[in-house]
Order: structure tokens, then C-alpha cells, then sequence
């Protein structure tokens, strides 16, 4: 089958099940223009499925924006620097149970039915090329270039979305429902410890979130802080560009072998964890923030086939400074110098960190605010991650918050610990997608909901026309 082959099955397999019915949502006129149903702010996988869950509903005044341009939406290719995805070949996600939207169906449309067998692991890029023709197919509306500025709820109940970049509008966008679909870095900011970014020039580090310029680290010492898959990644990256050296040090004394992912994909808990109560969501995210996710063993392997490679364990950085256009990291085992520093340190999740909720961050509530863990099992990093519904809504702290942010949904990273791993990562999409879907639907639905119901009480249409 080609690729041109599929593009038809897919709109025929749509077509079987009624894709593209008519609005149910009753159409709001405003003074200031414009009011979208839904505005999704993100546009990839995250995005992308939703808008297409959302199609599907027969809830079409959306709109998707994207701060990057058309088709670098996403890490992909940005700062994700893996050879391919750790997410196993065979899990589905934002194809929403339809076998000709998934990845599968795209790569052997190009590449034959056999093909399939020899892929081991998606190819990062080939996975960034398939979110560009699926967003092509279902034909989403994606507008790009546009960056969220401020997020201003209204008393009519309208947010009013501030918006910047060479592809916005002049005005604010007008929506009754946000989805922040921002990715694994939209629930917070990236993590760099004050070690590093209080004494040490941005010339001489960078987080691995940020653009690095490779080719300019051709022949130097460069030292990784980290021990997640991100900071073999991009050793792997490094030296693979030319880079004399990449030491990795990491405080362990071992590295984590245990992915709790795997588990939870085989086990129900993806799919279930919204019927777990507070005190076992909290214990399951506190155990996977233990062992968070271990590289993997290609990952790892090419990274430590190159000569210039060096793991350091139980080895945390206890001072860092700048001399001359050196960075001198000290360590429990010893001093080093280095041209560049690579910080893999994380992120942390907080609404108080995002910019664009400083209106709303206040009223939204924390896990700190819903529940108390037992003496000697808090965690300040879970802690501080919004307490969301199971349709991930935010849900406030107090009672002015309730109209403030009503119609507000957070699909990004910071929904880890209310709702699991479902919008954190592409094997909980499945199931997670429809969960956001029908939170968003509901609410609408509810809004409008005099209305709807006096409309039923009033349809006198005659159809029976018998004799």
C-alpha cells in the first residue's frame, strides 16, 4: 500500500463511523469577535490527539496553537536527542483505536508490511514525520507560531487568550475551554540547581531543554550532570559530533535498572490509575519518582562504545565555578575541568512557574492543598503538581477560583500525578485522550444545559407522517 493508498482508507474508515457530524455546542456571539468552543495550546502528539478526540465528539470550533513553526512542534526535533523513542514499537496513542492512523500503518504504507518486523524501536525523526501526516490527513487546524502569553479569565465566562508571534492574530483569541497540552516542560520550568546557574556564565552550561550548538564543542571536555536517559542521550549526541569528551556523573552509587513504565503498561495501571484513591496515587508517583527512567541499553551502549566516554557514579557535583573559559566541577571524588557542562537535572512541575497562568496560579489547587501524606513519605516535588479531576481539569482552592478557572484543563506533564502516566507519555494517550475529551464535552454540555434541555421540551418536529 502507499502512502497515498492510506490517506483514502483512512478518510473511508472515518467515514464508517460518521467523522464529521454536525456541531452539537451551541454557537456563542461575542462583541470581541470570535469565541472558540476549545483552544488547545500545543501542537504536538498531546495536541494533535486531542483536537482529533475532540472532531470526533462533534465539537469542531477548535483551534490548536503552537509556538514553534509548522512542523517543528514538539521535542522531536528540537531538544530530544535519543536515536529513537524508549516507548515499545507496538503501543498505540493518538490514533484513537483506528488501525489506519497508527503508527504501524503509516511505516509499512511506505516501507512494506515486512518492514515492520525488523523495526526494533521507532526512529525518533520517523515519529515526528508521522505526527506531520497525521496532523496533514485529519486536516487539524493548527495555527503556528503563536505563543500564549497570559491566560485572562473573564466574568462571562470567556478566557481571553494574549497571544504573540509572527503567526497570531491581532487581538486576543476568545475560548470557553483552554487544554493546555504544553508538554513535558508546560507544567513548570526545567531544573538547574543553583549551584550551577548562580556561579557559572550561560556560556559555559546549558540545560538539556535548550539548543546546543554541537558543532561548537567539536574537540572539548564536556561533563553531563545526570543520570536519566536524557544525559546518555546527549553524551551519545556530543560525542557523535565530534566532541573529545563526555563524562557522566551521577550521585548514585548505581544505576537505576528498573523502569516502572514497563510495569504500569503491562499491569492495567495506565488505564485504571484514576480509580486508585489520593494515598495510593501519591505512594505510586512517589516509587516512580525513585526510579524515574533508566536508560536504555542501546542508549546506553552507544553512548559508552565511544572512547571519550566516562561514567562517574556515586559522584554528585559539590561546587561549580567559572575560571577563564573553564568550568571546574568538584566532586566527591575530585576536581575536573571542562569546556562545556550538560545539565540532564529534570524539571519541576508548579503552576506558580508558568507566566502565562499568573492571573489564575493562586486559586489552582496543589496536591498540598487536597492531601497530607504519612510522617516520612511527603514529597515537595509531588506536592507542588496541580490536583486535577479525572477529565483533567483544574480544580481551585478556594471559592473565587471556581469561576476563575472553570473550563481551564491541563494535559501537559503536571498532570503525572493526579491522573499517572496518561498524558506524560505517548503509551497513556489512549486512554487518556478520551478521558480529557469527555471532561471538556461534559463541561460544555453542562454549561449550556438550560438551553439544551428547553430546546428538547420545545423539538416538535413531526416525523411520523402515517395514516
Amino acid at each position: 500500500m502507499s502512502l497515498e493508498a492510506l490517506n483514502e482508507r483512512v478518510k473511508m474508515d472515518l467515514s464508517y463511523l460518521a467523522y464529521g457530524g454536525a456541531d452539537w455546542v451551541r454557537p456563542l456571539e461575542h462583541a470581541e469577535g470570535h469565541v472558540y468552543d476549545v483552544v488547545i495550546v500545543g501542537g504536538g502528539q498531546s495536541g494533535l490527539g486531542a483536537a482529533f478526540g475532540l472532531l470526533r465528539e462533534r465539537v469542531s470550533n477548535l483551534l490548536v496553537i503552537d509556538e514553534n513553526p509548522d512542523g517543528l512542534e514538539g521535542p522531536w526535533e528540537t531538544y530530544a536527542r535519543m536515536v529513537t523513542l524508549r516507548t515499545p514499537k507496538h503501543l498505540t496513542s493518538i490514533d484513537l483505536g483506528i488501525p489506519s492512523l497508527t503508527f504501524r500503518s503509516w511505516w509499512e504504507a511506505q516501507h512494506g508490511a515486512a518492514s515492520w518486523d525488523e523495526v526494533d524501536k521507532i526512529p525518533r525523526s520517523q515519529w515526528m514525520a508521522y505526527l506531520r501526516w497525521y496532523r496533514k490527513v485529519l486536516e487539524l487546524p493548527v495555527m503556528n507560531e503563536v505563543q500564549l502569553l497570559l491566560v485572562e479569565p473573564g466574568g462571562d465566562g470567556i478566557y481571553r487568550l494574549q497571544v504573540a508571534g509572527h503567526g497570531a492574530p491581532s487581538g486576543a483569541l476568545l475560548a470557553r475551554k483552554v487544554i493546555l497540552a504544553t508538554g513535558i516542560q508546560g507544567g513548570g520550568q526545567w531544573h538547574v540547581p543553583p549551584m550551577i546557574a548562580d556561579h557559572l556564565p550561560e556560556r559555559l552550561y546549558a540545560h538539556t531543554s535548550q539548543p546546543i550548538d554541537f558543532a561548537a564543542l567539536r574537540g572539548k571536555r564536556i561533563g553531563i550532570l545526570g543520570g536519566g536517559a536524557s544525559a546518555f542521550d546527549n553524551a551519545n549526541f556530543a560525542l557523535s559530533a565530534g566532541a573529545a569528551e563526555a563524562q557522566v556523573f551521577v550521585r548514585r552509587t548505581k544505576l537505576p535498572g528498573v523502569n516502572p513504565i514497563r510495569q504500569m503498561e503491562d499491569s492495567g495501571m495506565i488505564e485504571r490509575f484514576h480509580t486508585l484513591a489520593d494515598g495510593d496515587k501519591y505512594k505510586v508517583i512517589s516509587h516512580f519518582f525513585h526510579y524515574n527512567q533508566p536508560p536504555t541499553n542501546d542508549t546506553f551502549a552507544r553512548a559508552a562504545a565511544w572512547p571519550g566516554f566516562k561514567l562517574h557514579l556515586g559522584s554528585p557535583w559539590l561546587e561549580v565555578k567559572a575560571e577563564g573559559e573553564e568550568a571546574v566541577v568538584t566532586t566527591s571524588s575530585g576536581l575536573f575541568r571542562f569546556d562545556y557542562l550538560i545539565i540532564s537535572t529534570g524539571l519541576v512541575s508548579d503552576p506558580a512557574l508558568r507566566p502565562e497562568l499568573r492571573l489564575v496560579e493562586s486559586h489552582i489547587a496543589r496536591w498540598s492543598d487536597c492531601y497530607t501524606a504519612p510522617e516520612g513519605a511527603g514529597n515537595p516535588l509531588l506536592d507542588a503538581h496541580p490536583y486535577l479531576s479525572p477529565g483533567f481539569a483544574l480544580q481551585p482552592r478556594d471559592e473565587k477560583g471556581r469561576q476563575q478557572l472553570h473550563g481551564l484543563f491541563v494535559f501537559n506533564y503536571s498532570a503525572l500525578a493526579s491522573c499517572g502516566l496518561s498524558a506524560s507519555a505517548i503509551s497513556g494517550l489512549r486512554n487518556a485522550i478520551p478521558k480529557l475529551v469527555g471532561g471538556v464535552a461534559d463541561q460544555l454540555f453542562q454549561d449550556d444545559r438550560e438551553q439544551i434541555l428547553q430546546a428538547y421540551y420545545d423539538y416538535d418536529e413531526i416525523e411520523f407522517t402515517g395514516q
